[in-house]
């Protein structure tokens, strides 16, 4: 007797004008079972994923839930099927606090809210192991706070298949071990679950079974017992990939941006940067280390000319830029690059096309009173060229986009600005192992042409082969500038907790100065 799938699709397929998203994919779940969906961006994962949510139907194909057959036209159809979805990008209300933005979903709520709605919330998010306020707003929520309320909203609706599409990408180490526990459990009461992800490590530790996309295309499924990382890379590349990044060695230049003794506080009003001394220097990235939370955005954004600084200074050839605007720095000189961590809602306009979102970055230096377009629509076609975006046309709404090709396009715009200083935070969340590595030889190339790079990171193997030098934050203090080569995870770990502070070595040195200018005098001495 055939065995009876939780899910079962056969033969889906679904076009975008003349792009063939998925064709002739066949996927099945298990009952009790995590699988693992596995592609490289923009080869149809979350395509298919959504036409199992409701949010698209597919073009031919079935699709049988619990060996009975269904059509799905909408995200209401997949709630009544038992099916929920966390998406890789918010839909949330901004002005709504958590709870509110999860009761909107429940049927029948009638026109008031109950008294105990935040009780309720509580006691859920507790039962799940989640830590989040249910009173707080999402305006003023972190991006990793977002995504855990995304994941509490589907829990909370008690879906029996969950899709959770790159969960992890902006959660913490410990946040991604609570949500691994629970997924867990879950699986242990016979929930389903199907998870996108491009970080491997998840895959082989997490799911029981791993289905391959390439190109829209079903390539196969296997037990993750019997395979291993480099074998996943190759069925969802189609050839060997080589898992090297490059550290090219580039000839010091001094400083293009110093910070001397930098404070900045967060949205709440708690102190997020607490006296933060270092530079930036051309032909150099320096990697930024440290646990989600501890000032790292705040840092980026206060840099980019984005966020008030309290305190300290700001230094381009010797004269203090803090408090100028962002057009008003770069009329100072510094061609300066921002990627933001929300790529979507603070880097780009979603509902705009990538032409349009090209030529937001510098439609102020047009001549007259019309926006030259043409410009916009070649620098967007070279883009896509360059990088490899998956996309019907330079028109298509960036908000169509995969996730990985919605950070192609944001950080292929910043890179032909022409930078002379990159402040990247996460750039490659979301992203596939190959337009990791292009993106990790992009700044590369950007170092050899005597750019400064800021790279906040999350994976240290990462930072620790890339990055020349890493520093790294403990509830926003400095604890230490190492160099990349020199240091391991054991003692990066060490100092990102506050157990190891190296800054020590230089309290006997003149105030004022930022310590690495200091470590950087004593090496060219």
């Amino acid at each position: 007797m055939a065995e009876r799938y939780a899910v079962e699709m056969k033969g889906i397929c679904k076009r975008f004008g003349s792009v063939v998203a998925n064709n002739q994919v066949n996927l099945t779940v298990k009952r009790g079972e995590i699988l693992a969906l596995l592609g490289e961006n923009g080869s149809g994962k979350t395509t298919l994923m959504n036409m199992l949510s409701g949010i698209y139907k597919p073009d031919s194909g079935t699709i049988s839930v619990d060996g009975t057959p269904v059509v799905i036209n909408s995200p209401e159809d997949a709630k009544r099927l038992g099916i929920g979805m966390v998406h890789q990008h918010f839909k949330l209300v901004d002005t709504f606090s958590a709870a509110d933005n999860i009761w909107l979903g429940v049927e029948k709520a009638g026109m008031l809210l109950k008294k105990d709605r935040y009780a309720n919330i509580e006691e859920m998010t507790r039962r799940f192991g989640f830590d989040i306020d249910p009173r707080k707003l999402v305006c003023n929520m972190s991006v990793s706070e977002k995504q855990t309320l995304e994941i509490v909203k589907v829990l909370y609706y008690g879906a029996k298949l969950i899709i959770l599409d790159e969960p992890t990408a902006v959660l913490t180490v410990q946040e991604t071990e609570k949500l691994f526990a629970v997924l867990r459990r879950m699986r242990a009461e016979g929930h389903s679950i199907i998870i996108i992800t491009h970080k491997l490590n998840e895959v082989l530790e997490l799911s029981d079974r791993v289905a391959i996309l390439r190109k829209g295309e079903y390539i196969t499924t296997v037990d993750t017992a019997t395979t291993d990382e480099q074998q996943l890379t190759e069925w969802m590349v189609g050839h060997k990939v080589t898992l090297n990044i490059d550290r090219p060695v580039v000839e010091k230049t001094r400083p293009l941006l110093e910070l001397r003794d930098l404070t900045i506080r967060s949205d709440e009003g708690a102190v997020a940067i607490d006296q933060v001394s270092f530079y930036i220097r051309g032909g150099e990235i320096l990697g930024v280390a440290g646990i989600a939370g501890c000032g790292q955005k705040e840092l980026c954004e206060a840099i980019a000319g984005l966020r008030p600084i309290e305190g300290g200074k700001m230094i381009h050839k010797g004269e203090n830029i803090v408090g100028l605007s962002p057009q008003a720095i770069i009329e100072k000189g510094i061609a300066m690059s921002f990627i933001p961590e929300d790529r979507l809602g603070m880097g780009l306009a979603p509902s705009m096309s990538i032409t349009d979102n090209m030529i937001l970055k510098n439609y102020k230096q047009g001549k007259g009173f019309f926006v030259d377009r043409q410009s916009g629509r070649t620098a967007a076609q070279q883009v896509i060229e360059d990088l490899g975006i998956v996309t019907p046309s330079t028109e298509t709404p960036v908000r169509r986009l995969s996730g990985g090709n919605v950070q192609k396009v944001l950080l292929g715009r910043e890179i032909k600005a022409g930078p002379n200083v990159i402040v990247t935070a996460y750039p490659v969340r979301g992203l596939d192992i190959n337009s990791s590595y292009a993106i990790y030889e992009i700044l590369n190339q950007q170092k050899r042409a005597g750019v400064g790079v800021l790279f906040v990171g999350e994976d240290l193997d990462v930072m620790m082969a890339l990055c020349d030098k890493i520093l790294v934050l403990c509830h926003g203090k400095v604890m230490g500038v190492v160099h990349a080569n020199k240091t391991s995870k054991e003692e990066l770990g060490l100092m990102m907790t506050g157990a190891l502070d190296l800054t020590h070595k230089y309290e006997d040195k003149p105030a004022g100065i930022a310590r690495d200018t200091l470590i950087a005098e004593e090496e060219e001495q």
